[in-house]
């Protein structure tokens, strides 16, 4: 697949007009109320994904394989170096991990590791937004 552009931190459009949510994580909102973070997240984003970027989906057998909203939810990794965008995105602080319905993952130990690492660094909106609790059930609620 091809990135068409990106909408937020946590979701894509794929150049054959497919929405994709990233599984198992979770960026501060930029619409519906800017939140903390929210618009440094989805920079991330598109600096990872710039359009016309190659990239393989994985879906997840622990969770829903389309969310309520008809997108995708897979793991997003670019073709070029095999990066996978959801666990990068956690490790800089962009995203926290977001086991929904209590669903883990096949990545889910890795992303709380990320996780927990990157808010005792206070790398991104962990830094950002030092009074947002970690709790990965949970959709993140950034608070500065």
């Amino acid at each position: 697949y091809r990135i068409g552009h990106v909408v937020d931190g946590d979701t894509v459009t794929l150049m054959n007009g497919q929405r994709v949510r990233l599984v198992q994580i979770d960026t501060p909102e930029v619409y519906f109320g800017t939140e903390c973070y929210g618009r440094a997240a989805s920079r991330w984003t598109k600096r990872l994904l710039p359009a016309g970027t190659r990239v393989l989906l994985r879906a997840d057998p622990a969770t829903d394989r389309v969310d309520r909203y008809g997108r995708l939810l897979r793991y997003v990794v670019r073709v070029s170096d095999g990066l996978n965008v959801n666990v990068r995105l956690v490790t800089v602080g962009a995203a926290a991990p977001y086991f929904y319905d209590g669903a883990r993952g096949m990545y889910a130990r890795l992303l709380d590791e990320r996780a927990r690492r990157a808010r005792a660094l206070k790398r991104g909106l962990w830094g950002a937004c030092p009074r947002t609790p970690y709790d990965p059930y949970a959709a993140v609620a950034t608070r500065r």
